[in-house]
């Protein structure tokens, strides 16, 4: 196992658990795959800009692409193409990116963090259920949209939470 995937592989079991205990929908995985992917891609078109004397890419949109939940992406682009994982400052800014975007996710459970994603995911199943005809984009989106726990009533006791179907 390569150490520098570790927390990539923490980032898994973590939304994975996440959803499993009801606190984020799978949009939020989706969206890790997506921007990793579209960050990967950005990597690689520099690094090939590098090795052909070409126009680079700035440092600050790669660093914006890693703090908008493509930083597991960075990462395995930094492994397998070798690129951007030598110089010190460049890597201590990514890490601080990855900080931030491990906070924003840490924010998402919260209770006030949580409210404020239900209220903005309920915002677009409405406004895509309102403007999209095509019934099977609509169920797409609500599955991506509900967390497991939309079909459950929560109330608080002095001690712990109580979950009624």
């Amino acid at each position: 196992m390569n150490i520098h995937y570790l927390p990539i592989y923490i980032l898994m079991v973590a939304l994975c658990g996440s959803y499993y205990f009801n606190y984020l929908p799978p949009i939020i995985f989706l969206i890790f795959i997506l921007c990793s992917t579209f960050t990967f891609l950005i990597y690689a078109k520099d690094k090939h800009a590098a090795q052909h004397d070409q126009w680079r890419t700035a440092e600050s949109k790669l660093h914006l692409c890693s703090i908008f939940f493509g930083w597991p992406g960075a990462i395995v682009a930094q492994q397998r193409l070798r690129h951007k994982s030598k110089k010190r400052s460049f890597r201590v800014v990514f890490m601080l990116t990855v900080l931030v975007n491990v906070g924003l996710l840490a924010g998402m459970h919260t209770d006030e963090g949580s409210h404020i994603f239900k209220n903005y995911s309920d915002k677009l199943k409405n406004y895509i259920n309102k403007n999209v005809d095509n019934p099977h984009s609509q169920k797409v989106v609500s599955f991506l949209l509900n967390s497991r726990n939309d079909n459950y009533l929560y109330y608080e006791s002095p001690t712990f939470y109580i979950r009624e179907s």
